[in-house]
């Protein structure tokens, strides 16, 4: 299956969880709106490119739709359909007012200038201002976005609107509107997850072993986050390189190197090895925070780990999924170990929607309380219904709030 009919699959093992058919089910196996927009940007040499853009909006019936824009050479229409898919049931996991969205646009962030990056950002924008809006649809950072894209976007909506539209973007830079704890937000709320989950497995995390693969924001913040929290990073990867030690990772020098020369290759300390080598070392936690279908049936028998943390999206297929179930690894999904930063993304958007600022202190509080309770939802869903894993559990905690929700509203 590719990364779409996975998440189909993912839904549908939640409705025969739930007993749930008909045109409720339908609804939740299509997508509401799927948009394909080509549009021109001037390039610094005065030469005109066209790129060809994504926004597909999967359900709205908790709410806006909420999700992240990407820009990757390898974006495409179903990818970007299964994403906004898994957020729709991120959002509902973790009890947020929101259905799923997402966008993407076909390039290579690497080989464009700021000023051609700005301008891209701008009419890609442009290209999508109809569908979206604070109360619409809410983009976010992903994939080669960060605040400052989000800034020239909010500004261009703003632009169009002839107003300020702060809470049309989320994870803009904290001058315009942004949230405090919002770029860690992902990797603090999935270290309340493994927390969480820790001491119901009986693991400690003080002293346990973590090794990460994907080493941009996501994956460097996780493994500050969980080193203070007493874990020992062993193992790192980026997309060039791996590193192995088993004395512990120096996580803060790995970061450093990291965010000043764009590459771990510099890093002077433990064993060189391939990107993909990390996924057969020998730890008590693997944390994937790199990109979809990494983890697959070349290689998940080489896992060693006890509990695999999904940072990324999608970063387990179907086949991997079952040979780690045979292997007894357990797996905290996606859709409830990354939804930090869309719960941070929600703060974000009702700040700006109140005129108001919560501290760095009010925002981590209130996101440990989100991830907590979704973590015990999906945990006591697994134990009543008796199912096979966390996966199919925490699908099943956010079908069911769908589907009240189209009930409720008269849909189905």
């Amino acid at each position: 299956m590719n990364f779409h009919e996975t998440a189909l699959y993912q839904i549908k093992r939640a409705l025969d969880l739930l007993n749930i058919n008909g045109s409720a089910s339908k609804m939740l196996l299509e997508t509401k709106r799927a948009l394909e927009v080509n549009f021109t940007v001037t390039m610094d040499d005065g030469t005109k490119e066209i790129f060809k853009g994504y926004r597909v909006q999967h359900t709205d019936a908790l709410g806006p739709a909420k999700g992240g824009i990407r820009f990757h050479p390898k974006v495409d229409l179903d990818e970007v359909k299964a994403l906004a898919i898994l957020m729709s049931f991120k959002c509902a996991v973790v009890g947020l007012p929101y259905g799923g969205a997402k966008g993407g646009v076909i390039c290579n962030p690497k080989e464009l200038s700021e000023s051609e990056l700005e301008r891209l950002s701008r009419a890609y924008i442009q290209a999508i201002s109809q569908i979206i809006s604070p109360e619409k649809d809410i983009p976010a950072p992903d994939v080669y976005t960060n605040p400052q894209i989000m800034g020239w976007m909010m500004d261009e909506f703003s632009n169009l609107k002839q107003q300020n539209s702060f809470g049309v973007i989320t994870g803009k830079p904290l001058s315009i509107g942004g949230s405090e704890g919002r770029i860690s937000a992902t990797a603090r709320g999935s270290l309340f997850v493994t927390k969480a989950a820790c001491n119901k497995l009986g693991i400690s995390l003080s002293g346990a072993t973590v090794s990460i693969h994907g080493y941009g924001n996501a994956g460097s913040v996780a493994a500050r986050e969980f080193a203070s929290a007493g874990a020992k990073i062993i193992a790192i990867a980026d997309s060039k390189t791996g590193i192995f030690d088993p004395q512990g990772i120096d996580v803060d020098l790995a970061n450093k190197i990291k965010q000043e020369t764009g590459t771990l290759q510099s890093y002077p300390y433990g064993e060189k090895i391939a990107p993909n080598d990390v996924f057969s070392c020998e730890c008590d936690i693997l944390l994937p925070a790199s990109m979809e279908g990494v983890i697959n049936s070349d290689n998940a028998d080489q896992i060693k780990a006890k509990l695999v943390v999904e940072l990324a999206n999608g970063p387990t297929t179907l086949e991997a999924d079952e040979i780690l179930a045979e292997k007894g690894i357990i797996v905290l999904p996606d859709i409830l170990a990354n939804a930090g930063g869309v719960t941070v993304s929600y703060f974000e958007w009702v700040q700006n929607n109140l005129g108001y600022c919560w501290t760095a202190e009010e925002v981590d509080e209130k996101l440990q309380r989100f991830m907590n309770k979704a973590f015990k939802e999906t945990y006591e869903m697994k134990e009543i219904t008796k199912c096979a894993d966390y996966r199919v559990a925490a699908f099943a905690v956010a079908a069911k709030r769908i589907v009240q929700a189209m009930k409720d509203r008269g849909w189905v």
